[in-house]
């Protein structure tokens, strides 16, 4: 899967680190996990505070269509960093993926505000005809604020991106009809509790909230009549 990099860069601005990377994975059914490790994913020469922080992601228990595991987490953003994947899915079929990365720095970051940083990447493939709405930029952006809002969640700084691509085939490719995808780039800081540990737990839910629903699902419990999710994308990628 693509690193975020745009968003990942931003956090570079205090200079380079040498992280190390976590090893690792659940199983389905959305229980994220990993191994121990130096620095990637809170092993026992880790702070305590992001050790915690990383200990309450892999607790999290998902709706069953998202699943989540522990992957490579990106170096020299952050002294400690952790990183999961996850993947809407239906059948044998991913509706939309993503990356969530977890950055901490116990010496503070003047870029971020705080000691801790989540960035991620969200996308999925769109109908053409929902592509082409001007609209869908500022919406998409909406569905990420409003997932944190939603979970009551406070938060500071945050940036990013999205991003529409089409793609057209001609020639020997010419039968395969035109593809649209979408691709939400952002980063934010979670306010840190008690200890100095961010509720990474409620994050982690919130983020899987705004896979679901990128990917189309109806939401898991009631909501807002007015929150509208993506359609199902005509042809979902085998997995």
């Amino acid at each position: 899967m693509d690193d975020a990099k745009g968003t990942e860069e931003e956090a570079r601005h205090k200079g380079s680190h040498n992280g190390s990377n976590p090893s690792g994975a659940s199983g389905g059914n959305g229980t994220s996990g990993g191994n121990g490790g130096t620095g990637g994913s809170g092993g026992s020469t880790a702070p305590p505070a992001f050790a915690a922080a990383v200990e309450a992601l892999r607790a999290v228990r998902l709706r069953p269509q998202i699943e989540v595991e522990a992957t490579r987490a990106p170096q020299r953003l952050a002294p400690h960093a952790y990183a999961l994947e996850a993947a809407v899915v239906d059948g044998d079929e991913d509706l939309a993926d993503g990356r969530l990365v977890l950055l901490h720095d116990p010496a503070g970051h003047e870029a971020w505000h705080g000691t801790f940083r989540l960035v991620t990447l969200v996308r999925a493939e769109l109908e053409p005809e929902m592509a082409a709405d001007p609209l869908l930029p500022d919406v998409c952006w909406s569905w990420l604020t409003g997932a944190l809002q939603a979970r009551g969640l406070t938060y500071g700084e945050p940036s990013g991106t999205v991003t529409r691509a089409s793609s057209h085939y001609f020639g020997g490719l010419s039968a395969r009809p035109s593809a649209s995808q979408i691709e939400i780039r952002a980063s934010w800081t979670p306010r840190e509790g008690l200890g100095g540990v961010p509720d990474t737990a409620a994050h982690l839910s919130s983020w899987c909230d705004l896979l679901a629903q990128v990917a189309g699902l109806p939401p898991a419990a009631p909501g807002d009549a007015s929150v509208v999710t993506l359609p199902q994308r005509r042809g979902p990628q085998s997995r």
